[in-house]
């Protein structure tokens, strides 16, 4: 490749603006002082540097939104030698990672990215985004119990934002309720723990929504890249 095409391809300047920096003196390639502009570059093996510091290629920024199915983890590896969800992602060349977590035994939806301002932002409180749950739980829940998870509970250290709590399906004859919430945290285990708070243990959660993105078309253990429109989307979210 080109070196000005190469300085350009970096982020560092326009390839006109590049031109100039190699006839200034200022591109050593392998330390050595590049003047000419015929020179080219092993993107895979140079080390350029403009005004002494080593410039990279920027890496193509990937948006994944993954089903994931139960039983996964959502690092990279842990000491039991569980599967992880890099595992399912099997024609992406890009390192990826996770914005947040699900739990090994949660499903649903995941994205994965390597834009890191992104997945800060959306992992930080203070933007609140909002992620969407399906679960079901054992037994009946009562209005006061209802009440009571979504104006903020005692869990361990902390006290819940609020939350909001649809009761979807109700069966008394296999004592279960099945019930859509929406929480803005993402606390570790946090929609487990909010349920045995009102001793409603979690009998399966699937995460099925965070803002506008939801995981309607995709089969667990299915992905797919996000559209444009859900990245700006999300790249908007306050």
């Amino acid at each position: 490749m080109r070196i000005n095409k190469y300085i350009a391809s970096c982020g560092v300047a326009s390839r006109r603006k590049a031109e100039e920096l190699i006839i200034s003196g200022r591109v050593t390639i392998n330390g050595e002082l590049i003047t000419e502009l015929s020179t080219t570059v092993d993107e895979t093996k140079d080390i350029v540097e403009v005004d002494g510091v080593p410039i990279n290629q920027e890496e193509k920024k990937v948006y994944i939104l993954l089903n994931k199915p139960e039983g996964y983890i959502t690092t990279v590896k842990d000491q039991f030698d569980r599967p992880s969800v890099l595992d399912i992602l099997k024609d992406v060349d890009e390192r990826v990672y996770p914005v947040g977590r699900l739990d090994y035994e949660t499903s649903g939806l995941l994205i994965l990215t390597n834009d890191g301002d992104l997945t800060y932002k959306l992992t930080h409180p203070k933007h609140e985004v909002e992620k969407t749950y399906l679960a079901m739980v054992n037994g009946i829940i009562t209005p006061e119990e209802k009440r009571r998870f979504e104006n903020g509970l005692q869990i361990e250290d902390y006290t819940t934002a609020k939350a909001k709590l649809k009761i979807v399906k109700v069966n008394e004859e296999k004592n279960y309720s099945v019930c859509k919430i929406t929480i803005h945290e993402g606390r570790n285990r946090q929609v487990r723990k909010m349920c045995k708070a009102i001793n409603h243990p979690v009998r399966n959660l699937r995460r099925i929504q965070m803002g506008r993105i939801n995981i309607r078309g995709l089969e667990v253990g299915e992905y797919r890249n996000l559209t444009d429109e859900e990245v700006a989307y999300l790249k908007t979210v306050k």
